[in-house]
């Protein structure tokens, strides 16, 4: 565990030190950002409007019942912001790109395309971890602002829907406005960063570490997706308490 840890971390810092080649990528990292989005955007879309919607439907009525279902949009907010659009994003990319990422890498290296690469005297870091790595880093934030988004319209839609709840479309938004700061949304934008990059650097390093025939691309598979989504749920509970303790 400790030797992969390290071999990730020094795969990131190879990728960092390697930003400033990032315009000669240009064209392989828009048409990374192009596959991400393509991938996520409508699955993206249809598990935050449920989420939203589901969250409005659990806390409403509890907070009707204590005459406070005008609370209920601060509620739906704070948590999307918060929590579940950078944690649900982060699953959805690590279970759908991730996992593009590592079976793609991880075939190049069994039929020995890595190695090919390095003989024709191009880095494989450069080329292909670089250009992931920067894309992924800007899709997720980019589907975690589109994931409140909807989480939001989600939830206004239920408020207002059911009879338990009845907060109109105006009274859901004047609460969401006073209630969600800029900081919010900032908090769920720095998650989304930083998970973006365990996912990118867990997927392509389990790819470079693809032994065997296509059995050992299924494993290397299963590995990046596992593993990234156990680091993301640590980073979670860390960024949070980091967070929280920097906003107080």
């Amino acid at each position: 565990m400790f030797q992969n840890l390290g071999e990730m971390l020094v795969l990131l810092w190879r990728t960092l030190r390697a930003l400033p080649f990032a315009p000669r990528q240009r064209h392989k990292i828009l048409e990374q950002l192009f596959e991400i989005g393509n991938a996520s955007l409508l699955m993206a879309c249809v598990l935050s409007l449920f989420i939203g919607g589901v969250l409005a439907l659990q806390t409403g009525p509890t907070l009707a019942e204590r005459g406070l279902a005008a609370f209920v949009g601060q509620i739906v907010g704070l948590s999307m912001c918060r929590e579940l659009a950078p944690v649900m994003m982060a699953v959805l990319i690590a279970g759908r790109i991730g996992s593009a990422m590592a079976a793609e890498i991880g075939s190049m290296t069994v039929y020995q395309e890595i190695d090919a690469l390095r003989t024709m005297n191009i880095n494989p870091v450069h080329y292909l971890v670089l250009p992931r790595l920067v894309a992924i880093s800007i899709a997720l934030p980019l589907l975690v602002v589109f994931s409140i988004l909807v989480g939001w319209t989600g939830g206004a839609l239920v408020a207002s829907a059911n009879y338990e709840i009845a907060v109109s479309f105006h009274g859901y938004f004047n609460s969401l406005r006073d209630g969600i700061t800029l900081m919010d949304v900032v908090n769920g934008l720095l998650k989304s960063l930083a998970f973006a990059v365990v996912i990118g650097t867990v997927s392509c390093h389990q790819g470079f570490q693809t032994i065997g025939g296509p059995r050992g691309i299924g494993r290397s598979v299963t590995k990046a997706v596992v593993n990234s989504l156990v680091l993301i749920l640590i980073l979670d509970y860390f960024l949070t308490r980091l967070l929280m303790h920097v906003s107080s």
